[in-house]
């Protein structure tokens, strides 16, 4: 059922306050994607309009409607930690951004969305003072108990104030794969403004537009993300706010992001060629074009098609089909291409919070990775594609057994594990 309520119409452009907002992907009325539930609530599961659209006037693309937040974190289920490939790249993020920016001399860093502190135990291991500001209540409490202080809030202009007050200026403020779920980003700029001491930067970490595009990576769009970061529109965006994009970097997270650094506008740090190849490289690929948008659309409907032409083929073969991994971005795939359990049988994920519970709309089964051992697939459906080759290496024993693999974006297809995905 769809719940108008929690909803609120995007009318404005959260960076440029535009009205110009033009819809170029509807992806249906969806259940929010972290929203696994038990069999017994099948019947009370909510669903919310999910479309994207791009702004004319600033070329900033966006949510067109915006749950409410509580909804969709106060009880967050997904765990950064659980991921050995999350845990590495975060080691390698704090080494890069202290290497950059400082922070190493008992500066304060504060990440924005800290999750489990996946972030925040590297920078204290290499000498900074750390706090994490997470609304997720469980996850806070549970950082917190394991060393890692997490204040169970949402980071705005009256909390940045508070940490100043009781803790001083920070040298490093952290959003990583937050930046992108804010609907309010003039609060919390504000905030960054307040909290920032004069030599330490905003470090954003983000799934990359350009990327989106390039390999057609619809499935990344969910309530949580309302907005698909670029870089051109930032620029302005910041500047109105007294802040300067200095650095941008891409890595590899998420099939490709970007890493974006922020500092006052007066600060010394020096603009690098890599945020000006960046930003004519936005132009070279015409992100500031609506057609480039509506082509990308028409890509999405392909590949809604051909994966279902694909998946019902095996089952008439008599083949049966798992699904490996259940992020977000799984269950934006399943609902809007239509995937049950009539074509996947069950789900096997690592993270314990998922295990016996079933994935929101689609109703298949999560399990263990263990699941596999006694109920051998024909076929492995890999919704973490972000790990495809990670989970190829993990489950050969499934390919000697005759298994294959199953990729669904950029284009639908069966793969061979000897080879790469991408």
């Amino acid at each position: 059922m769809i719940q108008n309520t929690p909803v609120t119409p995007n009318t404005l452009c959260r960076v440029c306050d535009s009205t110009k907002l033009k819809l170029f992907l509807d992806l249906g009325a969806q259940p929010p994607a972290n929203s696994f539930l038990k069999k017994e609530q099948f019947g009370d599961e909510a669903s919310f309009p999910l479309r994207v659209a791009f702004c004319e006037s600033c070329g900033f693309v966006q949510l067109a409607d915006i749950v409410d937040p509580d909804i969709l974190f106060r009880n967050y289920v997904y765990v950064s930690s659980t991921s050995p490939s999350f845990v590495k790249h975060f080691e390698e993020y704090a080494n890069d951004i202290v290497n950059t920016v400082g922070g190493a001399d008992g500066a304060l860093a504060v990440d924005i969305g800290s999750n489990d502190g996946i972030l925040l135990k590297p920078l204290r291991a290499l000498g900074a003072k750390v706090l994490g500001i997470d609304p997720a209540t469980a996850i806070a409490k549970k950082a917190t108990a394991e060393g890692i202080e997490t204040w169970p809030e949402y980071f705005g202009e009256t909390l940045a104030q508070k940490i100043v007050g009781e803790r001083g200026n920070a040298k490093l403020i952290t959003a990583n794969n937050v930046f992108a779920h804010i609907h309010d980003l003039n609060n919390v700029v504000r905030g960054v403004k307040i909290l920032l001491s004069q030599d330490g930067a905003f470090v954003i970490e983000a799934p990359d537009l350009l990327v989106f595009l390039r390999d057609k990576l619809f499935d990344t769009v969910y309530h949580e993300h309302v907005s698909y970061i670029s870089v051109t529109p930032l620029v302005s965006f910041f500047a109105r706010h007294g802040l300067r994009i200095f650095d941008v970097k891409s890595v590899s997270t998420h099939g490709g992001s970007l890493r974006i650094f922020v500092g006052h506008d007066d600060a010394p740090h020096q603009s690098t060629d890599q945020l000006r190849n960046r930003l004519e490289q936005e132009q070279k690929e015409r992100l500031g074009e609506f057609a480039t948008f509506e082509h990308f659309a028409a890509d999405v409907q392909t590949i809604k098609k051909d994966l279902l032409l694909l998946l019902t083929a095996i089952k008439k073969e008599g083949k049966l089909i798992a699904g490996y991994g259940a992020p977000a971005k799984g269950n934006t795939l399943l609902n809007y291409v239509g995937i049950g359990q009539d074509l996947v049988d069950f789900i096997v994920d690592d993270s314990p919070p998922k295990q016996g519970l079933f994935t929101p709309g689609m109703h298949i089964p999560v399990v263990p990775a263990a699941h596999l051992d006694t109920n051998q697939p024909d076929y492995l459906l890999i919704l973490a594609w972000n790990f495809a080759e990670a989970i190829m290496k993990k489950n050969e024993l499934f390919t000697l057994k005759g298994g294959r693999f199953i990729v669904p974006v950029p284009v639908p297809r069966i793969v061979d594990p000897a080879s790469s995905i991408r």
